[in-house]
Formats: C-alpha cells, sequence, structure tokens
C-alpha cells in the first residue's frame, strides 16, 4: 500500500511539473531532426510514440529523417563504394538507386510506426495524419576543385506556403533526404541541411535533434543544460581538431551542433539535443524543469545601448559592405566619431550586430532614423525591429511626434512597420535642401 502511495504521488507530481509546458508548447512548430542511428535504434518506437503524443498536445510537427547508417548498409551489401569530399557523400548513378530504396524504406518504416501508435494508448481511434510531399526542390552540388558530386544536391528552395497548410491541417510533415529538381531528377541532400533550413524558415520555436549520448557530456560526465552559440563553435572547433580525417560523426553530435548554431543565429529561439537511445528523453526534456539534455539558446547578454567611442570600428565594418553597394550612405570615420552619440548599437557578446542613428530635428518635432544596419549572419532574427523599438522610444523620450527614413532598399518592410510615403516636402526644412535626389530614395514617416 505504502509503495501505491509513494508511486501515485510522483505520477502528480510529475503530472502538476509538466502542465506549464504542456500549455508553452501547445500550437508551437518543432522541426524533429532523427538520424537514421535512431531509427536503427531499439528505442526508435519509443520516439515515435513520444512524437505522437507531442501532436496529440498540439504541437506542430515536422519530422525529418536521416539513412546514413542504411545507406552505408545497403552499399555495402552490393559492393559499391562511394567517395566523400568536403565531408559529402558523391552520389553516383548506381548509389543513388540505393539511396532512394533506403530512404523509401525509411518513409514507410516511420509512417507505418506512426498510423499504429495512437492505437496502443487511450488516444485510439484518433486520426494521425503524415504527410510527405515535393514540399524540397533541390539542385546540385555540382563539381568541386574537380570532383563532381554527381546526384548529391543542395536545397534550390522550401515551399514553406504548403508545408504551415498541411500543419494547419493537424497533420504531421515528414521529409527525407531524397528531393527532386525542376528538371524532374532525384538528388541526396543532407538531411541536417534540411531540418536547419525548414526551422528558419517556418520560423520555427524548437529544432530537436537525437545523439547516442545524453546531450552534450562535460568531463564530469554530466549533461551540460545550456548553451549559447559562440561556445558551441569552440566545441565544434575543438570535435573536429580532434577527430581523425577518416573518422566520421556518426553520433549525430556535430552535425546537430552545426545545425543548431545556424538556426540559433537565424532566430530559432532554442534547439535541443537528447538521446535516441533513452526511452522518453524527448518528453522529459521539454516537459520537466530541469531537462534531461542539452539546449543551444540565443545568448542572453544581447543588448540594445547607445554606442560610444570603442564602438566606432564595430560599426565601420557593419556599414562598409552596405555603403560599398550603395545601399547606405558613405560615412567616414571621423563622421562617426563626430556622430557617435547620435548612433545606437546591438551588442552580442561584444560583438557589433546592428546599429542604427538618430538624427532630431526639434523645431519640427520630427527625427530621422538613419544607418541601419544588422550582421549578415543575425538578419533572420527580428532585430531590425528591435532597433525600430527603440528608436521611436527614445525619439518619444525627446518629445518628437515623428519618425521619418530615407530608403532605397527596404520600402516594404518600412511599411509594414506602419510607416506611409511621402513626398520631399513632408521632411524638415534643412532636410529638403540636402535630398540627393540621385539617389532617389523614398521617403516614409511614421507618426509616434
Amino acid at each position: 500500500m505504502q509503495a501505491v502511495k509513494i508511486r501515485s504521488t510522483e505520477l502528480v507530481k510529475g503530472f502538476r511539473q509538466s502542465a506549464p509546458y504542456v500549455n508553452a508548447h501547445r500550437g508551437k512548430t518543432m522541426v524533429i531532426m532523427l538520424g537514421g542511428e535512431g531509427i536503427a535504434d531499439k528505442n526508435f518506437p519509443n520516439i515515435i510514440s513520444d512524437l505522437a503524443l507531442l501532436h496529440s498536445l498540439g504541437v506542430r510537427i515536422v519530422l525529418v529523417y536521416g539513412a546514413r547508417p542504411q545507406i552505408n548498409n545497403l552499399l555495402t551489401i552490393h559492393g559499391h563504394e562511394t567517395p566523400h569530399h568536403n565531408g559529402i557523400r558523391v552520389t553516383d548513378e548506381t548509389a543513388l538507386n540505393l539511396v532512394m530504396q533506403a530512404a523509401g524504406q525509411l518513409q514507410l518504416a516511420i509512417t507505418a510506426r506512426l498510423s499504429m501508435s495512437m492505437n496502443n494508448t487511450p488516444m485510439a481511434g484518433n486520426k494521425l495524419n503524415i504527410v510527405s510531399g515535393n514540399f524540397v526542390i533541390a539542385q546540385p552540388l555540382g563539381i568541386d576543385t574537380g570532383v563532381d558530386y554527381c546526384h548529391s544536391g543542395r536545397i534550390r528552395r522550401i515551399d514553406i506556403e504548403g508545408i504551415n497548410r498541411i500543419l494547419e491541417q493537424d497533420s504531421i510533415v515528414l521529409l527525407g533526404p531524397i528531393a527532386s529538381s525542376v528538371t524532374g531528377e532525384c538528388f541526396n541532400l543532407l538531411s541536417e541541411e534540411i531540418s536547419t533550413q525548414v526551422a528558419i524558415r517556418l520560423k520555427a520555436d524548437k529544432l530537436i535533434g537525437f545523439c547516442s549520448e545524453q546531450g552534450i557530456i562535460n568531463e564530469h560526465g554530466n549533461a551540460i543544460a545550456e548553451l549559447f552559440p559562440a561556445e558551441v563553435e569552440s566545441l565544434i572547433v575543438h570535435r573536429e581538431t580532434s577527430q581523425k580525417p577518416e573518422q566520421e560523426d556518426t553520433t549525430g553530435t556535430l552535425r546537430f551542433l552545426r545545425a543548431s548554431v545556424s538556426a540559433c543565429r537565424a532566430g530559432v529561439p532554442r534547439s535541443h539535443l537528447v538521446s535516441y537511445k533513452v526511452d522518453g528523453a524527448l518528453i522529459q526534456e521539454l516537459f520537466s524543469f530541469d531537462g534531461i539534455g542539452t539546449q543551444v539558446v540565443t545568448a542572453q547578454t544581447e543588448q540594445v545601448r547607445q554606442a560610444h567611442i570603442d564602438d566606432i570600428g564595430g560599426i565601420f565594418d557593419l556599414i562598409l559592405p552596405l555603403e560599398e553597394k550603395g545601399i547606405l550612405v558613405r560615412r567616414s570615420r571621423e563622421q562617426l566619431e563626430q556622430e557617435i552619440h547620435n548612433f545606437s548599437v546591438i551588442d552580442k557578446d561584444g560583438l557589433i550586430i546592428g546599429c542604427a542613428a538618430l538624427y532630431p530635428y526639434r523645431d519640427e518635432k520630427m527625427a530621422e532614423m538613419a544607418c541601419v544596419a544588422i550582421h549578415t549572419d543575425y538578419r533572420d532574427g527580428h532585430r531590425g525591429l528591435v532597433l525600430l523599438e527603440h528608436m521611436k522610444y527614445e525619439a518619444k523620450k525627446q518629445e518628437l511626434e515623428k519618425l521619418f527614413v530615407l530608403t532605397t532598399q527596404s520600402l516594404h518592410w518600412f511599411r509594414e512597420q506602419g510607416f506611409t510615403e511621402a513626398g520631399v516636402s513632408a521632411l524638415p526644412v534643412t532636410k529638403q535642401h540636402l535630398y540627393n535626389y540621385q539617389r532617389r530614395s523614398k521617403i516614409l514617416v511614421l507618426e509616434l
């Protein structure tokens, strides 16, 4: 009787602890990256059951599967070798047929397992639709330093609208490593590239991967709960340099680390890495206070602040490429030094990844937002909107009533933020005299 009470107490405690996460994850989009190693493991049926459970709790799921070990096995059986170049398999015609065979078998196995998983639960009878299709369009990698990749390819485009439409119909989207091109050919793609790019372009809430260990293990044998992208990059360099050239990462850890950095840099808030060997690892990671694996998160030290003289170099490096393309008006280092008090920057771990300047015209109660720039690695993270909100706040503090911009490239973005087009006469008088009619910049105004 005592044992029953203890188990009941633990059940209630766990259920109560998970309740906030059930609400938090409902309606969220998660891209799951499941390598062929995880599919081959004896815990694979439990992973699929957990994915079905997530779906039943209202999570929008895109499952991207890999097939490396299955492909390698078929190649060995048929006595066919495929060289690798820069870590990518060279997929000739013979290899492509075997890759398609392996990928097709896994697609059917996953679909069958997802179809039956609900029947063994109290949710039996609920429909679980799995949809695969031509959501990813490929193109050939081509030839690199004399090496022809043949049927190894990369992403050309992704039908994000189509994926969203399927997710809105309460179905799971299943994507594999084979994609067709606009010419009707098939190409072998990296599953981690598909996972990363789908997560980024879907604006997914999470990217989740599986490896043989319980996340990233420290020197004490414990999983590191949280890592920032800069820490992950150092870890990648360490693992790459300590790995022998002929070795291949068979656990999925290194592949996921690279994917998580790209996803995080592009605005995916959380990337989780858990073990495919541990039953319930995914559920424990997502629905418990402490988690069980490793998550990669956007650095918390990112902040918008007033620029100071030591930021000149960072700002100059940020705006120079845009000036060379004619997107921004050229500013000398001396001019930046004189106007540094007008600038605000986004500081990320000491790196200047964004900037904007505010030039007030107090007589007309207006201010110009100018020199807006975001580092190329961080342009998908809504940081332009963060800078705009900061500029609006600063202008209101100065009791100004309007904010205006002059742009040649970002007309639609500013219109989406509430700006309206105006003529030169809408500018402050002194600015009207400085307007460059050769650049023909669009003038947009926002009422504060």
